[in-house]
């Protein structure tokens, strides 16, 4: 008898085991994710927000000039870089292009807004540009480009306003290039491209 019972106890610990084992292995639930590998925070404590407004005059209606270059992956055209689609529909929400797998997040009907996605192990600057074609009067109007990010991360004063100048000079040869586009025009030969002209602020985010 005591036999038995002692076997039966084994049995019933034996079946509790397999089935806690069971239950822990299950597919997590939709929506559940793994702990990423801790490889440094991206959090800034101390972030240093700016933005950089840019504008020009363009001799056209606004609503012809988004036409022109308000298309998503038009920066492939007036930065001169390759761009395409790579998730979602031109123009709507959550679309991604290939340049530095910036997200749509913004828009109305003669402006965007775009963000650029956290990376793992680097500190998230929040980095944002918006696009818009303003209008001026029913003929005229002007292209406005503001970036918007943090610069904490740069080690001082000096570099951040060399940042801002680099980013400056790029930006306002993008605005040249869509008020030539957009008032007709077409653009020089493309200069050379160097590292520091990488549209993701590759060497300053």
């Amino acid at each position: 008898m005591r036999i038995q019972f002692g076997r039966t106890l084994a049995v019933c610990a034996l079946a509790i085991v397999c089935f806690a084992s069971t239950t822990n292995s299950q597919t997590p639930a939709p929506g559940a994710q793994a702990a990423p590998p801790a490889t440094g925070s991206i959090v800034v404590a101390s972030p240093t927000y700016i933005s950089i407004p840019l504008e020009i005059a363009v001799d056209r209606p606004a609503a012809e000039v988004w036409k022109r270059v308000g298309k998503y992956c038009d920066i492939g055209e007036w930065l001169r870089i390759p761009c395409t689609i790579t998730s979602g529909k031109d123009g709507e929400f959550g679309a991604i292009r290939s340049v530095a797998n910036e997200v749509l997040v913004g828009k109305t009907e003669l402006s965007y807004t775009y963000t650029q996605p956290v990376r793992e192990g680097r500190p998230y600057n929040l980095y944002h540009g918006t696009l818009e074609a303003r209008p001026v009067t029913a003929t005229t109007s002007k292209i406005v480009y503001t970036l918007f990010f943090d610069n904490s991360m740069l080690p001082d004063g000096a570099a951040r306003e060399v940042d801002r100048a680099r980013r400056t000079a790029q930006f306002t040869s993008a605005l040249q290039n869509m008020k030539i586009l957009a008032e007709g025009g077409t653009l020089p030969p493309a200069p050379a491209r160097g590292r520091g002209l990488l549209p993701n602020g590759g060497a300053g985010r």
